[in-house]
């Protein structure tokens, strides 16, 4: 059989990217390709071997079979209700934001934390009057250890830019301070579990403005239950454990707005709310 057909040629590399991003791809899991048929092989092997080797001593010894030991479990935490208690303990502990940060660090209660390269607690100017939250880093959040970089946070601040705001001006966090491996959603127990972190860390911040990028971050800070295109665009209240009530404004995620640039009017719209809401509460 013919490897090409003149009729119909092999798509070239620009066609095959093109694909792959169609179809949501958007990183390497490896640098080099993997065999998975070798390596099935060789698993399939690897798993045969002791048993055949057992078999052969047992007839030589006429003994029976030698029982294994259990190997250690590696050290990961699992995810239950008493690592959030213990989140919530630990969250109200925090008198400022840097002690915020090291407890944040230093927690071992999701299991999030070890398949991370870092933690990503914030960016920007904690003083401001603005506060955006996301959901959970990425790729490129989790290499340089900062939230909202890359594609995203380049939108992000083209975004703010266009109502005069930028990073020195705005104070930036998520919900989740650790990367899903493969940037998958975060259970709903991680997500509880983190929760007390980061309503600790709006508290702490006292910002004038909320601004929730997509809907897990709504979801979590605002008890949202709509989706987010009904959410956004109407004015919302977070409340922190003190009482005090921020005005929230949620809005769709910069990553949503790479893949759906067609609403990108809509959260220009909610940012101009947000400009006016500013000028309103600073007099």
């Amino acid at each position: 059989m013919s490897i090409a057909d003149p009729k119909h040629p092999l798509p070239d590399l620009a066609d095959l990217l093109r694909f792959y991003a169609d179809a949501g791809v958007d990183e390497a899991l490896f640098d080099e390709p993997v065999d998975r048929f070798e390596e099935s092989a060789a698993t399939t092997a690897r798993a045969h071997a002791p048993q055949q080797n057992e078999r052969a001593r047992s007839r030589e010894t006429n003994a029976q079979p030698p029982q294994t030991q259990a190997r250690p479990a590696p050290p990961m935490a699992v995810p239950d209700e008493a690592q959030a208690a213990r989140a919530r303990e630990l969250a109200r502990e925090a008198k400022s934001l840097e002690e915020l940060r090291e407890i944040v660090s230093a927690f071992d209660g999701c299991n999030l934390k070890f398949t991370a390269k870092q933690t990503v607690f914030s960016d920007g100017n904690p003083q401001a009057d603005l506060m955006l939250v996301g959901e959970a880093p990425g790729r490129d959040e989790d290499i340089e250890g900062l939230p909202f970089v890359g594609r995203s946070g380049r939108l992000l601040d083209r975004m703010l830019a266009a109502i005069g705001i930028d990073r020195s001006t705005a104070y930036i966090a998520n919900v989740i301070p650790w990367r899903p491996p493969g940037n998958r959603t975060p259970t709903p127990l991680e997500t509880e579990i983190c929760r007390p972190f980061i309503e600790r860390q709006i508290e702490l911040a006292a910002p004038k403005v909320l601004v929730t990028m997509g809907g897990p971050s709504a979801k979590v800070l605002l008890h949202a239950t709509e989706g987010v295109l009904r959410l956004r665009g109407k004015w919302k209240t977070h409340a922190t454990a003190s009482g005090v009530e921020i005005a929230a404004m949620p809005t769709l995620h910069p990553a949503y707005l790479l893949r759906n640039p067609a609403h990108k009017k809509l959260a220009w719209r909610d940012l101009l709310e947000v400009r006016a809401k500013l000028e309103v509460l600073r007099g």
